[in-house]
């Protein structure tokens, strides 16, 4: 387990940029934390990190947002308005988790059951004692 702090926006962004860099094909994170925790600003940094070169926003709307400019193709979930687990079969969610490319899954406890016992699991608390913008990120 690893637990990294940060104080600043930026230096969420720049926590994801180093998971990104060193993020390889296969890899999924689940992405949990209160609204407003900064998954998506965690997820922006992943980004940069594979060299992706679109902005990145939350698919919240979408369920999944596809980028492949990168050194790897991103696929980005957002499970938040899913209704059930086999929602996801209608998006193809298994040629994302076991293709060549890093999912990041926001909200991953809502479909806990397909997900596969490989991914890490990204925690992200506020802590509002330590200031606005502390975060506590825990990567297991």
């Amino acid at each position: 387990m690893t637990v990294i702090e940060t104080f600043s926006p930026d230096e969420t962004f720049e926590a994801g940029r180093k998971i990104g860099e060193n993020a390889l094909a296969g890899d999924i994170y689940t992405l949990n934390g209160d609204l407003g925790a900064g998954k998506t600003v965690l997820t922006q940094g992943i980004a940069c990190g594979l060299g992706v070169k679109e902005h990145v926003n939350s698919p919240t709307f979408t369920i999944l947002q596809q980028y492949d400019s990168g050194r790897l193709p991103l696929y980005h979930f957002d499970v938040y308005r899913i209704g059930s687990e086999d929602e996801m079969d209608e998006i193809g969610y298994e040629d994302c988790f076991y293709g060549k490319g890093v999912c990041i899954i926001e909200w991953a406890q809502l479909i806990s059951g397909i997900i596969p016992d490989t991914a890490r699991k990204i925690t992200i608390e506020k802590d509002f004692e330590k200031g606005f913008d502390y975060r506590r990120i825990t990567i297991e």
